[in-house]
């Protein structure tokens, strides 16, 4: 019998799951933390999910139980249950524009018909990037990104990504000159640039971008004549007293920039902490843009149902305020008590403003200064300390040490048990161990696993292939 072939895009390596980012979780869900019955267990802190919130979510459900069973929607069964226009429900994406708009302050305005929903932030990512390159061409993302654009950006797609390389000295703050730096080594490549995608506020960085940069990023893109798609999923998250800027007030309160070449995507997975109700969204200018957009979202659509009961939730502008008071007030609390547990021991992290993690540097507890000192220290914590973190180098950082800590997916009791757990550990002198391992245990390591050394032997505990834990190995 003769083999059966598969596609070429089947069988590509471009999705990007051989990362650390989630070998941890595999790690996890093979031996989860539970106070009960499993204390010893890795507890989760490489999940951006929000889970502040979520018992006044809860309380909100229990006062509108007849929801789900259509009382009090102005939405009988039969309407719901039918096939639906691919633009959604009006009254959802009405719900929806108004609460982006208070996210943002009412600074910006949403119309609704310039919504194009679609099945949670990467499915927008993915539909934009299908919209505005072909296989082949790129998008410059600034470095340190989300993990997860690698798959949504380049697998199905073809787009390339290149990096825009940002460094600690100015907390990885987005320059002109990396900015060019990059477009021109993408020129250098014969590759046409075709937009810029940032992430405001940042994944890993937890910082909001100031007007400023804003400026900077769309006077560039204007000069190169590319498009600008802005990220903007943890726009409620802000918790400093400075407000939070989207790219939209900037354009909008300007005739400088055309408004047809700058794109939002949005969701409720981290503002609201519905992740599994997979709600996102598209906003654009663009009439191209949406139509093309309208038509790919066929394979993303959201269920008539969830967006009966969201339309509902998101129409409660009392719940809606209190809500988005509340988890902000909740997240500057968490970070605070966070921040101020890792300065008790003498880890430093960047001074964020918003979303559900830190930046954490753990540079001085290195091995060696390079990568494979980064995934020996990762794999102690995960398998020592019992923390699933997630490595610099799985967000495409260019410095070594770095890590993203999560606390907003978990109870303050449990994040104090993940600090205990890192106070003992540096209390017993493990750090400095580690700190100190011996040249001769690392030529050992590199003897027995080959020139990647400590990084290959994490690998091979975890399952992993060595080439998958370079600083860059995703991108290109």
């Amino acid at each position: 019998m003769g083999f059966c072939s598969l596609s070429t895009l089947a069988m590509a390596d471009r999705h990007g799951e051989d990362s650390p980012y989630f070998a941890g979780w595999k790690a996890y869900d093979i031996n989860p933390y539970d106070l009960l019955y499993n204390p010893s267990g890795i507890i989760q802190m490489g999940l951006a999910e929000n889970q502040v919130g979520t018992d006044l979510l809860e309380e909100w459900l229990e006062k509108h139980s007849d929801i789900p069973t259509w009382k009090g929607t102005l939405t009988s069964f039969k309407q719901t249950a039918l096939y639906q226009d691919y633009h959604g429900l009006a009254n959802f994406r009405k719900a929806l524009a108004n609460f982006m708009a208070e996210v943002r302050g009412r600074r910006v305005k949403i119309d609704p018909d310039m919504i194009v929903l679609t099945a949670g932030a990467t499915a927008g990512n993915e539909i934009l990037t299908f919209c505005i390159a072909d296989p082949g061409e790129a998008l410059l993302v600034p470095t340190p990104y989300y993990p997860g654009f690698d798959r949504d950006l380049r697998w199905r797609t073809g787009v390339d990504i290149i990096p825009v390389k940002c460094y600690s000295y100015n907390n990885f703050e987005v320059t002109l000159p990396a900015l060019e730096k990059a477009y021109q080594e993408g020129l250098s490549k014969k590759q046409s640039i075709k937009a810029i995608l940032i992430t405001n506020p940042s994944n890993p960085l937890g910082l909001t971008i100031s007007p400023q940069t804003l400026t900077m990023i769309l006077d560039f893109a204007a000069e190169k004549s590319i498009h600008v798609i802005s990220d903007e999923v943890y726009a409620g998250t802000v918790f400093s007293s400075q407000p939070f800027t989207s790219i939209l007030e900037i354009v909008q309160s300007s005739n400088k920039y055309d408004p047809e070449t700058v794109h939002v995507v949005y969701s409720l997975s981290k503002d609201l902490g519905l992740p599994g109700f997979r709600i996102g969204a598209i906003y654009s200018s663009n009439p191209r843009i949406i139509t093309a957009s309208r038509r790919m979202s066929s394979f993303s659509l959201i269920s008539s149902q969830t967006q009966v009961l969201l339309k509902c939730l998101l129409s409660d502008s009392g719940f809606i305020a209190e809500y988005l008071a509340t988890i902000k007030e909740r997240l500057k609390r968490r970070h605070g008590e966070f921040k101020m547990g890792l300065k008790e021991i003498g880890i430093d992290s960047l001074e964020g403003n918003a979303g559900l993690f830190s930046w954490v540097n753990l540079r001085n507890l290195l091995v060696c200064d390079n990568w494979d000192g980064e995934m020996k220290l990762w794999r102690v914590i995960l398998e020592e300390i019992g923390l699933n973190v997630s490595p610099g180098c799985s967000f495409h950082c260019e410095e070594p040490g770095w890590f993203r800590v999560c606390y907003g997916n978990m109870s303050e009791d449990e994040m104090n048990v993940a600090l205990g757990r890192i106070k003992a550990f540096m209390s017993a002198g493990r750090a400095q161990e580690i700190a100190v391992l011996s040249m001769g245990e690392i030529d050992a390591l590199a003897a027995a696993e080959g020139s990647s050394g400590v990084a290959a032997a994490a690998c091979t505990s975890l399952g992993l292939d060595a080439g998958d834990l370079q600083p860059e190995p995703l991108a290109h």
